[in-house]
Protein backbone atom coordinates (compact mmCIF):
# COMPACT_ATOMS: atom_id res chain seq x y z
CA UNK A 1 0.00 0.00 0.00
CA UNK A 2 2.86 2.53 1.24
CA UNK A 3 4.68 1.40 -2.03
CA UNK A 4 1.78 2.28 -4.32
CA UNK A 5 1.40 5.87 -3.05
CA UNK A 6 4.83 6.94 -3.22
CA UNK A 7 4.76 5.11 -6.36
CA UNK A 8 2.51 7.31 -7.45
CA UNK A 9 4.78 10.62 -5.99
CA UNK A 10 7.00 10.54 -9.37
CA UNK A 11 4.07 11.88 -11.15
CA UNK A 12 4.84 14.82 -9.77
CA UNK A 13 8.77 15.17 -9.93
CA UNK A 14 9.95 18.55 -11.76
CA UNK A 15 13.23 17.35 -12.19
CA UNK A 16 13.02 14.89 -14.78
CA UNK A 17 16.50 12.93 -15.34
CA UNK A 18 17.78 11.64 -18.38
CA UNK A 19 20.12 8.57 -18.70
CA UNK A 20 23.70 9.10 -19.85
CA UNK A 21 23.32 7.52 -23.20
CA UNK A 22 20.69 10.08 -24.04
CA UNK A 23 22.88 12.96 -23.00
CA UNK A 24 24.73 15.03 -25.97
CA UNK A 25 28.11 16.73 -24.69
CA UNK A 26 29.42 19.52 -27.42
CA UNK A 27 32.03 22.22 -27.06
CA UNK A 28 29.94 24.52 -27.41
CA UNK A 29 28.43 23.70 -23.78
CA UNK A 30 31.91 23.39 -22.52
CA UNK A 31 32.62 26.81 -23.23
CA UNK A 32 29.48 27.70 -21.97
CA UNK A 33 29.75 26.39 -18.83
CA UNK A 34 32.89 27.47 -18.02
CA UNK A 35 31.62 31.31 -19.21
CA UNK A 36 28.22 30.58 -16.65
CA UNK A 37 30.73 29.45 -13.71
CA UNK A 38 33.05 32.37 -14.36
CA UNK A 39 30.33 35.17 -14.36
CA UNK A 40 28.77 33.34 -11.12
CA UNK A 41 32.33 33.66 -9.27
CA UNK A 42 32.49 37.41 -10.18
CA UNK A 43 29.21 38.76 -9.69
CA UNK A 44 28.77 36.27 -6.39
CA UNK A 45 32.08 38.08 -5.43
CA UNK A 46 30.86 41.42 -6.05
CA UNK A 47 27.37 40.94 -4.16
CA UNK A 48 29.57 39.86 -0.65
CA UNK A 49 31.63 42.95 -1.37
CA UNK A 50 28.45 44.79 -1.26
CA UNK A 51 26.82 42.82 1.66
CA UNK A 52 30.14 43.75 3.72
CA UNK A 53 29.70 47.30 2.27
CA UNK A 54 28.52 49.93 5.31
CA UNK A 55 26.24 51.91 4.09
CA UNK A 56 24.77 55.30 5.18
CA UNK A 57 21.43 56.16 4.64
CA UNK A 58 19.76 59.13 5.87
CA UNK A 59 16.26 59.86 6.51
CA UNK A 60 14.13 63.57 8.12
CA UNK A 61 12.02 63.53 10.84
CA UNK A 62 10.58 66.08 13.50
CA UNK A 63 12.98 67.40 16.46
CA UNK A 64 11.44 66.68 19.36
CA UNK A 65 14.45 67.40 22.02
CA UNK A 66 13.51 70.31 24.14
CA UNK A 67 15.28 72.33 26.74
CA UNK A 68 18.67 71.81 24.92
CA UNK A 69 21.35 74.16 24.70
CA UNK A 70 24.35 74.63 21.52
CA UNK A 71 27.83 74.80 21.94
CA UNK A 72 29.10 77.59 19.31
CA UNK A 73 32.83 76.79 18.62
CA UNK A 74 34.46 79.77 17.09
CA UNK A 75 37.93 81.45 15.83
CA UNK A 76 37.67 84.79 14.84
CA UNK A 77 40.69 87.09 13.41
CA UNK A 78 39.64 91.02 13.47
CA UNK A 79 43.06 92.12 12.05
CA UNK A 80 42.27 96.00 12.45
CA UNK A 81 40.02 95.98 15.82
CA UNK A 82 42.10 96.29 19.23
CA UNK A 83 40.90 93.41 21.95
CA UNK A 84 39.93 96.30 24.45
CA UNK A 85 37.47 97.47 21.83
CA UNK A 86 35.80 94.01 20.85
CA UNK A 87 32.79 93.48 22.96
CA UNK A 88 30.83 89.84 22.46
CA UNK A 89 27.09 89.49 23.36
CA UNK A 90 24.52 86.96 22.58
CA UNK A 91 20.92 87.91 22.66
CA UNK A 92 18.26 84.77 21.91
CA UNK A 93 14.14 85.51 21.33
CA UNK A 94 13.63 83.93 24.67
CA UNK A 95 14.86 87.49 26.29
CA UNK A 96 18.51 85.88 27.76
CA UNK A 97 21.01 88.22 27.06
CA UNK A 98 24.76 87.23 27.53
CA UNK A 99 27.45 90.49 27.82
CA UNK A 100 30.82 90.87 27.46
CA UNK A 101 31.02 87.49 27.50
CA UNK A 102 34.07 86.14 29.50
CA UNK A 103 34.30 82.85 30.13
CA UNK A 104 35.23 79.47 27.82
CA UNK A 105 37.00 82.59 25.81
CA UNK A 106 40.44 83.23 24.77
CA UNK A 107 41.18 86.36 23.02
CA UNK A 108 44.71 87.29 22.04
CA UNK A 109 46.78 90.52 20.67
CA UNK A 110 47.90 90.57 16.96
CA UNK A 111 50.68 92.98 16.09
CA UNK A 112 50.62 94.73 12.72
CA UNK A 113 51.34 91.87 10.58
CA UNK A 114 48.59 89.00 12.14
CA UNK A 115 51.33 87.88 14.91
CA UNK A 116 50.23 87.07 18.39
CA UNK A 117 52.08 89.81 20.69
CA UNK A 118 54.00 87.64 23.67
CA UNK A 119 52.03 86.98 27.09
CA UNK A 120 49.11 88.59 25.48
CA UNK A 121 46.06 85.85 25.93
CA UNK A 122 43.42 86.61 27.87
CA UNK A 123 40.30 84.39 29.07
CA UNK A 124 38.75 87.49 30.10
CA UNK A 125 36.82 89.10 27.32
CA UNK A 126 35.23 92.30 29.16
CA UNK A 127 36.43 95.34 27.97
CA UNK A 128 39.71 96.10 29.38
CA UNK A 129 38.71 99.14 30.43
CA UNK A 130 35.49 97.81 31.88
CA UNK A 131 38.18 95.91 34.41
CA UNK A 132 40.05 99.05 35.68
CA UNK A 133 36.15 99.94 37.48
CA UNK A 134 36.41 97.09 40.19
CA UNK A 135 39.57 99.18 42.25
CA UNK A 136 38.31 102.67 43.74
CA UNK A 137 39.21 104.19 46.74
CA UNK A 138 36.62 104.04 49.59
CA UNK A 139 34.57 107.07 49.89
CA UNK A 140 35.29 108.39 46.22
CA UNK A 141 32.75 110.41 44.39
CA UNK A 142 33.50 110.94 41.05
CA UNK A 143 32.12 114.18 39.34
CA UNK A 144 30.17 113.55 36.00
CA UNK A 145 30.95 116.62 33.98
CA UNK A 146 27.68 117.69 33.87
CA UNK A 147 25.95 114.42 32.40
CA UNK A 148 22.77 112.70 34.03
CA UNK A 149 23.93 111.81 37.27
CA UNK A 150 23.26 107.79 38.32
CA UNK A 151 21.33 107.02 41.27
CA UNK A 152 24.46 106.83 43.62
CA UNK A 153 25.37 110.73 42.08
CA UNK A 154 28.64 109.54 41.41
CA UNK A 155 30.61 108.72 38.73
CA UNK A 156 33.15 106.45 39.54
CA UNK A 157 34.87 105.39 36.74
CA UNK A 158 35.55 106.45 32.60
CA UNK A 159 32.93 105.06 31.57
CA UNK A 160 30.10 106.23 33.90
CA UNK A 161 30.65 109.46 32.74
CA UNK A 162 30.65 108.78 29.41
CA UNK A 163 26.75 106.59 30.14
CA UNK A 164 26.38 109.82 32.00
CA UNK A 165 26.89 112.44 28.68
CA UNK A 166 25.28 109.48 26.67
CA UNK A 167 21.98 109.67 29.02
CA UNK A 168 22.03 113.38 28.66
CA UNK A 169 22.42 112.79 25.37
CA UNK A 170 25.94 114.98 24.53
CA UNK A 171 28.94 113.67 22.75
CA UNK A 172 31.60 112.10 24.60
CA UNK A 173 34.23 113.26 21.96
CA UNK A 174 37.06 114.41 24.32
CA UNK A 175 37.70 111.49 27.29
CA UNK A 176 41.05 112.93 27.81
CA UNK A 177 39.86 115.74 29.70
CA UNK A 178 38.25 113.58 31.93
CA UNK A 179 39.71 112.44 35.34
CA UNK A 180 38.51 109.26 35.48
CA UNK A 181 39.60 108.42 31.91
CA UNK A 182 43.16 110.06 32.60
CA UNK A 183 43.52 108.11 35.45
CA UNK A 184 42.56 104.98 33.61
CA UNK A 185 44.79 105.38 31.03
CA UNK A 186 42.24 105.83 28.32
CA UNK A 187 44.26 107.64 25.37
CA UNK A 188 47.79 105.65 26.23
CA UNK A 189 45.95 102.15 26.42
CA UNK A 190 44.56 103.53 23.07
CA UNK A 191 47.79 104.72 21.70
CA UNK A 192 49.78 101.63 23.00
CA UNK A 193 47.25 99.25 20.79
CA UNK A 194 46.23 101.12 18.08
CA UNK A 195 47.63 99.02 15.28
CA UNK A 196 46.78 96.25 16.72
CA UNK A 197 44.58 93.38 15.66
CA UNK A 198 42.44 90.40 17.97
CA UNK A 199 41.86 87.02 17.54
CA UNK A 200 38.67 85.47 19.36
CA UNK A 201 38.49 81.60 20.35
CA UNK A 202 36.09 79.71 22.22
CA UNK A 203 32.90 78.56 23.08
CA UNK A 204 29.84 80.26 23.78
CA UNK A 205 26.79 77.92 25.19
CA UNK A 206 23.44 79.59 23.60
CA UNK A 207 20.00 78.13 23.83
CA UNK A 208 18.65 76.24 21.01
CA UNK A 209 16.18 79.04 20.26
CA UNK A 210 16.16 82.12 17.52
CA UNK A 211 19.21 84.47 18.27
CA UNK A 212 22.50 86.00 17.51
CA UNK A 213 26.01 86.41 18.35
CA UNK A 214 27.52 89.93 18.05
CA UNK A 215 30.81 90.98 17.84
CA UNK A 216 31.14 95.26 18.44
CA UNK A 217 32.88 98.23 19.42
CA UNK A 218 32.43 99.65 22.61
CA UNK A 219 30.30 98.24 25.38
CA UNK A 220 26.40 97.41 25.62
CA UNK A 221 24.09 98.31 27.68
CA UNK A 222 20.49 98.25 28.07
CA UNK A 223 18.06 101.08 28.09
CA UNK A 224 14.42 101.18 28.15
CA UNK A 225 14.30 97.39 27.22
CA UNK A 226 16.35 98.20 24.07
CA UNK A 227 19.71 97.16 23.58
CA UNK A 228 22.17 100.46 22.50
CA UNK A 229 25.22 99.94 21.38
CA UNK A 230 27.64 103.54 22.20
CA UNK A 231 30.17 103.31 19.76
CA UNK A 232 33.57 105.17 21.60
CA UNK A 233 33.71 108.38 19.60
CA UNK A 234 37.73 107.87 18.21
CA UNK A 235 36.25 105.28 15.90
CA UNK A 236 34.93 107.72 14.40
CA UNK A 237 37.85 110.00 14.13
CA UNK A 238 40.63 107.84 13.45
CA UNK A 239 40.89 107.83 10.16
CA UNK A 240 39.13 104.62 9.56
CA UNK A 241 41.98 102.70 11.07
CA UNK A 242 39.66 100.35 12.85
CA UNK A 243 37.19 98.28 10.72
CA UNK A 244 36.12 95.04 10.73
CA UNK A 245 37.47 93.35 8.76
CA UNK A 246 37.61 89.90 9.37
CA UNK A 247 38.74 86.20 8.43
CA UNK A 248 36.50 82.78 10.38
CA UNK A 249 38.98 80.30 10.97
CA UNK A 250 36.21 78.06 12.45
CA UNK A 251 32.78 78.77 13.32
CA UNK A 252 30.53 75.36 13.94
CA UNK A 253 27.60 74.71 16.15
CA UNK A 254 28.15 71.59 18.27
CA UNK A 255 26.60 69.08 20.39
CA UNK A 256 26.87 67.35 24.01
CA UNK A 257 27.87 64.02 22.68
CA UNK A 258 30.89 66.29 20.38
CA UNK A 259 32.61 66.21 23.70
CA UNK A 260 32.86 62.37 24.43
CA UNK A 261 35.93 60.94 23.31
CA UNK A 262 34.20 57.75 21.84
CA UNK A 263 31.35 59.47 20.29
CA UNK A 264 33.37 62.68 18.98
CA UNK A 265 35.73 60.07 16.97
CA UNK A 266 32.53 58.32 15.59
CA UNK A 267 31.04 61.25 14.48
CA UNK A 268 34.31 62.98 12.57
CA UNK A 269 34.35 59.24 10.82
CA UNK A 270 30.57 59.65 9.60
CA UNK A 271 31.66 63.34 8.77
CA UNK A 272 34.57 62.66 6.93
CA UNK A 273 32.80 59.92 4.98
CA UNK A 274 29.84 61.75 3.93
CA UNK A 275 32.18 64.97 3.46
CA UNK A 276 30.64 66.80 6.26
CA UNK A 277 33.60 67.57 7.94
CA UNK A 278 34.19 71.42 6.89
CA UNK A 279 31.66 74.19 7.87
CA UNK A 280 30.33 76.67 5.11
CA UNK A 281 31.62 79.69 7.26
CA UNK A 282 35.34 78.15 7.79
CA UNK A 283 37.60 80.36 6.03
CA UNK A 284 35.48 82.84 4.78
CA UNK A 285 36.93 86.62 4.70
CA UNK A 286 34.94 89.93 5.27
CA UNK A 287 36.87 92.82 3.79
CA UNK A 288 36.09 96.69 4.30
CA UNK A 289 38.63 99.81 4.54
CA UNK A 290 35.16 102.04 6.24
CA UNK A 291 34.88 101.99 10.01
CA UNK A 292 30.58 102.12 9.70
CA UNK A 293 30.65 99.14 8.18
CA UNK A 294 28.36 96.42 9.17
CA UNK A 295 28.93 92.45 8.28
CA UNK A 296 26.21 90.30 8.72
CA UNK A 297 25.77 86.31 8.46
CA UNK A 298 22.37 84.49 8.56
CA UNK A 299 22.30 80.91 9.65
CA UNK A 300 19.99 78.34 9.78
CA UNK A 301 20.88 75.60 11.87
CA UNK A 302 19.81 71.76 11.51
CA UNK A 303 19.65 69.48 14.26
CA UNK A 304 21.73 65.94 12.86
CA UNK A 305 22.17 62.91 14.07
CA UNK A 306 24.64 60.24 13.08
CA UNK A 307 24.00 56.72 14.41
CA UNK A 308 26.69 53.80 13.79
CA UNK A 309 26.55 50.49 12.29
CA UNK A 310 23.85 48.55 15.16
CA UNK A 311 23.36 51.74 16.78
CA UNK A 312 26.70 50.89 18.74
CA UNK A 313 27.23 55.08 19.00
CA UNK A 314 24.46 57.57 18.97
CA UNK A 315 25.74 61.07 18.32
CA UNK A 316 23.62 64.03 18.41
CA UNK A 317 25.40 67.19 16.58
CA UNK A 318 24.08 70.33 14.35
CA UNK A 319 24.77 71.79 10.71
CA UNK A 320 24.54 75.20 9.19
CA UNK A 321 23.81 76.64 6.06
CA UNK A 322 24.48 80.85 5.66
CA UNK A 323 23.88 83.77 4.03
CA UNK A 324 25.90 86.71 4.04
CA UNK A 325 25.29 90.41 3.74
CA UNK A 326 27.03 93.19 4.01
CA UNK A 327 26.33 97.04 4.46
CA UNK A 328 27.61 100.43 4.49
CA UNK A 329 26.34 102.35 7.20
CA UNK A 330 27.56 105.76 6.51
CA UNK A 331 24.88 106.04 3.71
CA UNK A 332 22.49 106.32 6.19
CA UNK A 333 18.92 104.77 5.97
CA UNK A 334 19.05 105.05 2.16
CA UNK A 335 21.83 103.74 -0.27
CA UNK A 336 22.37 101.78 -3.47
CA UNK A 337 22.76 97.85 -4.06
CA UNK A 338 25.71 96.48 -5.93
CA UNK A 339 23.09 96.75 -9.12
CA UNK A 340 22.67 100.64 -8.94
CA UNK A 341 18.80 100.11 -7.38
CA UNK A 342 18.21 102.49 -4.31
CA UNK A 343 17.11 100.92 -1.37
CA UNK A 344 15.86 101.97 2.34
CA UNK A 345 17.19 100.06 5.23
CA UNK A 346 13.71 99.79 7.84
CA UNK A 347 16.54 99.82 10.78
CA UNK A 348 19.95 101.70 11.81
CA UNK A 349 22.95 98.96 11.48
CA UNK A 350 25.66 99.40 13.63
CA UNK A 351 29.19 98.69 12.96
CA UNK A 352 30.65 95.27 13.70
CA UNK A 353 30.42 91.24 12.27
CA UNK A 354 26.97 90.08 13.36
CA UNK A 355 25.64 86.04 12.74
CA UNK A 356 21.85 85.80 13.67
CA UNK A 357 20.80 82.16 14.42
CA UNK A 358 17.88 79.98 13.25
CA UNK A 359 16.88 76.82 14.16
CA UNK A 360 15.20 74.55 12.30
CA UNK A 361 12.29 71.94 13.32
CA UNK A 362 13.87 68.99 11.77
CA UNK A 363 16.27 66.20 12.61
CA UNK A 364 18.42 64.71 10.25
CA UNK A 365 19.25 61.44 10.80
CA UNK A 366 22.31 59.54 9.19
CA UNK A 367 22.30 55.98 9.74
CA UNK A 368 25.44 52.81 8.90
CA UNK A 369 23.36 50.02 7.58
CA UNK A 370 24.32 46.54 5.92
CA UNK A 371 22.26 44.16 4.21
CA UNK A 372 21.10 41.23 5.92
CA UNK A 373 22.74 37.95 4.98
CA UNK A 374 19.38 36.47 4.06
CA UNK A 375 19.60 39.34 1.44
CA UNK A 376 22.47 38.18 0.17
CA UNK A 377 21.97 34.40 0.59
CA UNK A 378 18.75 35.43 -1.79
CA UNK A 379 20.81 37.32 -3.99
CA UNK A 380 23.59 34.37 -4.16
CA UNK A 381 20.67 32.15 -5.43
CA UNK A 382 18.95 34.60 -7.60
CA UNK A 383 22.52 35.09 -9.43
CA UNK A 384 23.33 31.33 -9.61
CA UNK A 385 19.47 30.05 -10.89
CA UNK A 386 19.52 33.10 -13.04
CA UNK A 387 23.25 32.19 -14.75
CA UNK A 388 22.35 28.84 -15.68
CA UNK A 389 18.75 29.40 -16.77
CA UNK A 390 20.08 31.68 -19.16
CA UNK A 391 23.10 29.31 -20.50
CA UNK A 392 20.94 26.66 -20.96
CA UNK A 393 18.28 28.66 -23.05
CA UNK A 394 21.54 29.65 -25.36
CA UNK A 395 22.81 26.19 -25.07
CA UNK A 396 19.75 24.53 -26.49
CA UNK A 397 19.47 27.53 -28.96
CA UNK A 398 22.68 27.38 -30.28
CA UNK A 399 22.26 23.23 -30.29
CA UNK A 400 18.69 23.29 -32.44
CA UNK A 401 20.44 25.19 -34.27
CA UNK A 402 23.60 23.43 -35.50
CA UNK A 403 21.31 20.66 -35.77
CA UNK A 404 18.86 22.43 -37.80
CA UNK A 405 22.41 23.55 -40.41
CA UNK A 406 23.39 20.30 -40.85
CA UNK A 407 20.20 18.49 -41.75
CA UNK A 408 19.65 21.44 -44.35
CA UNK A 409 22.85 20.96 -45.47
CA UNK A 410 22.53 16.95 -46.00
CA UNK A 411 19.03 17.45 -47.83
CA UNK A 412 19.86 18.02 -51.77
CA UNK A 413 22.70 15.37 -51.59
CA UNK A 414 19.95 12.97 -50.21
CA UNK A 415 17.62 13.78 -52.20
CA UNK A 416 19.61 13.59 -55.44
CA UNK A 417 20.50 10.16 -54.52
CA UNK A 418 17.12 9.28 -54.29
CA UNK A 419 16.29 10.38 -58.05
CA UNK A 420 19.12 8.57 -59.07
Amino acid sequence: MAKGIFANLKGVDAFGKTTEDVKVKTRTGALLTILSAAIILSVTMIEFLDYRRVNVDTSIVVDKSRGEKLTVNLNITFPRVPCFLVSVDVMDISGELQRDISHNVLKSRLDQFGIVVPNSFSAELRNDLDKMHDVKKEGYCGSCYGGLEPESGCCQTCEDVRQAYVNRGWSFSQPELIEQCRDEGWADKLKEQADEGCNISGRIRVNKVIGNIHFSPGRSFQTNTRNLYELVPYLRDDTNRHDFSHTIHHFAFEGDDEYDFWKAEAGKEMKKRMGLNTNPLDGVSGRTSKAQYMFQYFLKVVSTQFRTLNDAQIVNTHQYSTTQFERDLSEGMNGDSPGGIHVQHGVTGLPGAFFNFEISPVLVVHSEMRQSFAHFLTSTCAIVGGVLTVASLVDSILFATGRALKKSGSSPSGFSGKLM
